[in-house]
């Protein structure tokens, strides 16, 4: 795991863990427990909900992100989409992955300006920002054209609730084989019951605490 262990890219992911687990939000910490989970589940307030989060990294754990590359990498990716760049730690760990298959291109979307500026600038530091194009704005729309022929992963991390939506708009350039990672995957049941349908054309399975592995059969 060349580039992933050496630097620059090891010691900007453990300051980047570090910033993330010491950030706070007043905002959400306004929030009520119960109209915090009826804007998690909200497939219309998203937007309104997630930039309230702005301050907070909403980061994978280290595990999560090995599991990403290690992922990517085993499975020769050279394409893949990301739904929810946040401030790019997930990013990082699949653009390492990607520079260690010899190259290719990572799509990740991003609403929230200003971290798309900082992931913008944590990808430069990390000597990757070549292989990754960011699309600011709703995956809905950033997500719905221009995308590749064909996709090798897909990994959805970003408003929970649009999470079968996202699926749809790329499902159709999955490859047979191609994997499909959904972070926090138990906070959209809609989007659970479709991959782990016997008619969904996925194998499904939970991994870990809160990651959903699917493949893409055909």
């Amino acid at each position: 795991m060349t580039t992933l262990t050496n630097a620059p890219l090891a010691p900007l992911l453990a300051r980047l863990f570090e910033e993330a687990n010491a950030a706070t939000s007043p905002a959400v910490a306004a929030l009520s427990h119960e109209e915090r989970a009826r804007l998690l589940n909200s497939k219309t307030e998203y937007v309104d909900f997630y930039g309230r989060l702005k301050d907070l990294w909403l980061a994978i754990s280290p595990e999560t992100g090995t599991l990403l590359y290690m992922l990517a990498r085993g499975s020769g990716a050279r394409i893949i989409i990301e739904f929810g760049t946040s401030f790019g730690i997930s990013t990082l760990y699949l653009a390492a992955a990607l520079r260690d298959n010899g190259g290719g291109r990572l799509i990740t979307t991003e609403f929230e300006p200003s971290k798309v500026m900082r992931a913008k600038a944590n990808l430069t530091e990390g000597g990757l920002v070549d292989l990754v194009e960011i699309r600011e704005g709703d995956a809905l729309q950033t997500l719905s054209a221009d995308l590749p022929d064909t996709v090798d992963l897909l990994l959805l991390d970003g408003a929970k609730a649009i999470y079968p939506e996202i699926l749809s708009l790329v499902e159709s350039r999955l490859r047979p084989g191609a994997l499909v990672i959904a972070d926090n995957a138990d906070l959209s049941p809609e989007y659970l019951e479709r991959v782990r349908s016997p008619a969904s054309g996925y194998m499904s399975t939970p991994f870990g605490e809160d990651v959903e592995l699917s493949v893409r059969l055909g």
